[in-house]
Parts: structure tokens; C-alpha cells; sequence
């Protein structure tokens, strides 16, 4: 198993001096990932006030500060982006990582503040469709191939978008989504990897086992091609002493996790704020027998 530190793009996150200073203890103790989100406005009237740091500006700072930990977003959705702009993103900061990066992707949220505020459809069928036409087309730019595409929502006419990514064929590809929805769980047994939350176990909140093994089966199911690595990660806060956590951790990477990703709960400050993410990263991660 493999460990993560998951921050949010807000808040004192929205420093990219601060996340670089994130990435680099993260790096320095021993964690395997930093993970940040991609939100505009997150839960509008909540969040009213505070500031925000576009995620790729912030990840390229984390990548200048680092060279082994993996970055990326947990979650992009697709459906709010060009999909040619957020290929060069990606493709961008794969190159100056090194090939590090990881791609998480889902349909994005709370949909009334994200989208609907700006104008943009909230129907989650449609923004599902773009989801889905999207995640194919960053594919086919990333191989840095001609591509001709002439779909439901998007359009690409003889286009070449080079450099490609550093990893081939692509950086692996997560798909965020709830369970025991099946929908977002099939699309991610199409890709990588599942970043599952829990219609019972929110972010910041681990998992039952039972439900997780449930998903689990489900994945390996729903999967055509179980040749390559697949990953399944889960989360929450992890406690300080070494035998609770590995009483938590153990079970789910027994019953499929491959990835802890290390969050904070959504209620409080805690989670948006430096001093405690900082705390719990320079403690390292858990350690697992």
C-alpha cells in the first residue's frame, strides 16, 4: 500500500509557496503522493470569502519542489474544462515532473455552485456525457497522434498536441464517483484506478470494510483487462498510534486498497489551514506490517 496527502485548493492551500512547503515535508517524510482538488467556488457560501489557488499553477510549484512523490488532482472534472486546454495542462506538468503525475477525474461538485453559477448546464446526464467524451479525448491528445474527433460535445479536426505526456501510454487515469452508485464505479473499472467515497463514509471518513470488499468485487467485474496494476484508494485520518492505525488501515488494504490517502474531515478549518496538515505530514505516514 501506498500513501497520500490530500489538501484542497483553498483556503491557505491557495498559496502555491505553501504547497510547494507541503509537497517538500511530504516528500522529506516519506509519503508516496500529494493530492490536490479542483474547485472554483467549492460549497459557494461556505467558502465566501476565502481565497483560491488554481490547481496546476499550485501542483507546478509542487512539482519544482520535489522529484519523487506522485501529484495530481483528486478530482478534475472534465466537464468544466476544454478538454484541449486541460490536456496541455496535464501533459505540461507530466514533462516537468518527470512522468509523476496521476490524473484523477470525476463529474465534480456541489453542481449547483460549480456549474450552475456560472451559467453552465446542471443536469448530471449531460455533465456525465462530457465526463466520459472528455476522458477519451484527453487520451487520444495525450498520445500526441493526429486526432479527428467529431462527437456529442466536443469537436477536434487534425489536431496534434505535442509534446505527448512522458508516461506511455498516458498518466494512469483515477475515477472519483460514490458507492454503491454503480455508474461512476463502471466507468472507473474503464480506466486505472476508483476514488470512491461512500454514501456512509464521507471524505475524511474510512470506509467499511464489508462495503469496500463489495466494491471491490464489483471492479473486478465490471474490468476487461486485468493485465495491468489497478488501484483502488481510500481515506481518512489515520491515528497517531502506530497499532490503531494499523487496526484500520490493514483490513482495507486486505480487502483491495491500494493507495491510504490521508484527509481531514470537511467540518471544522482544520482541513483547509496549514498548521495541522503540516503537523500530521511531518509525523510520516502510517506504517503497515
Amino acid at each position: 500500500m501506498r500513501f497520500s496527502v490530500n489538501i484542497p485548493n483553498f483556503g491557505d492551500f491557495a498559496d502555491a509557496r505553501t504547497v510547494a512547503r507541503v509537497a517538500t515535508a511530504a516528500e522529506e517524510a516519506g509519503w508516496d503522493g500529494l493530492f490536490l482538488w479542483d474547485h472554483v467556488v467549492h460549497s459557494k457560501e461556505q467558502r465566501r470569502g476565502q481565497p483560491f489557488g488554481d490547481p496546476w499553477m499550485l501542483m507546478t510549484a509542487a512539482a519544482l519542489a520535489t522529484s519523487r512523490i506522485k501529484l495530481g488532482p483528486l478530482v478534475t472534472p472534465v466537464a468544466r474544462r476544454r478538454p484541449e486546454q486541460l490536456a496541455r495542462q496535464v501533459a505540461t506538468l507530466d514533462g516537468l515532473s518527470g512522468g509523476r503525475v496521476i490524473f484523477g477525474a470525476g463529474l465534480g461538485g456541489p453542481i449547483d455552485d460549480e456549474f450552475g453559477s456560472f451559467g453552465d448546464t446542471t443536469d448530471p446526464k449531460v455533465l456525465a456525457e462530457r465526463l466520459d467524451e472528455g476522458l477519451d479525448l484527453l487520451a487520444a491528445y495525450w498520445s500526441g497522434e493526429r486526432v479527428d474527433h467529431a462527437g456529442k460535445h466536443y469537436t477536434a479536426t487534425a489536431v496534434e498536441l505535442l509534446p505527448a505526456t512522458v508516461q506511455r501510454p498516458r498518466p494512469p487515469v483515477w475515477i472519483a464517483g460514490y458507492w454503491p452508485r454503480k455508474a461512476p464505479m463502471r466507468r472507473a473499472a474503464r480506466w486505472d484506478g476508483a476514488v470512491p467515497l461512500f454514501l456512509t463514509a464521507n471524505h475524511g471518513e474510512a470506509p467499511p470494510v464489508e462495503e469496500l470488499r463489495d466494491l471491490v468485487g464489483f471492479l473486478e467485474q465490471q474490468r476487461t483487462d486485468r493485465s495491468t496494476p489497478y488501484d483502488v484508494i481510500v481515506g481518512g485520518i489515520s491515528p497517531a498510534d502506530p497499532a490503531a492505525a494499523r487496526a484500520l488501515i490493514e483490513p482495507l488494504a486486505e480487502a483491495g486498497a491500494t493507495w491510504w490517502d490521508e484527509r481531514q474531515l470537511l467540518g471544522g478549518s482544520d482541513f483547509y489551514r496549514l498548521e495541522p496538515v503540516l503537523r500530521r505530514i511531518e509525523q510520516g505516514p502510517p506504517t503497515l506490517g
